[in-house]
This record gives C-alpha cells, structure tokens and sequence, in this order.
C-alpha cells in the first residue's frame, strides 16, 4: 500500500514507515505548499492512501465528491507524535 502523509503528520512518522518498508511520501517536502486540493488530487493520481490529521480532506472527498484513493484521519494524535508501525 502507497502512502501520503499530509504535511500535519510528522516527519518521524515517515521514518518510521520507511523502516517498516511502506512506501510513504511526506507533504511536508513539497514547497510550497500546494494546499488540501492539491494534495488529495497528488494522492489519487499516485494511488496513495492519504494520512492526516486533517478533517478539511473528509470534507473534499464526502461533501465536494472529491475522487481519493482512501483518507485516513489519526485522532488524539498530537501533530509531533508518533505512528507507531508493526
């Protein structure tokens, strides 16, 4: 399975995906940012599933009918913390 992580989610986070040998790609690389759009469009076309911390995606994919390959939305999450990875 192919991963976005949105720019929210922390860069350990990738890390720690990348240890675990998924292929995870981090948002917070691309400069500028291009914003939520651009980002659910980039993980579609790239068949990534999105992971955020962001409610703004479920809004684009449920409310606007936005095309997305998944969003996975971590709750209780504080942006500077970990995704634990088996």
């Amino acid at each position: 399975m192919k991963l976005l992580l949105d720019k929210c989610v922390s860069l350990r986070t990738r890390a720690a995906l990348a240890a675990a040998g998924r292929d995870a790609v981090w948002a917070g690389d691309w400069s500028p940012d291009p914003g939520d759009e651009a980002i659910l469009e980039a993980a579609r076309r790239e068949s990534r599933v999105l992971i955020t911390l962001d409610k703004d995606f479920g809004e684009l994919a449920a409310a606007f009918g936005q095309p997305h390959c998944g969003i996975v939305r971590l709750v209780d999450i504080h942006p500077g913390g970990r995704l634990c990875v088996p």
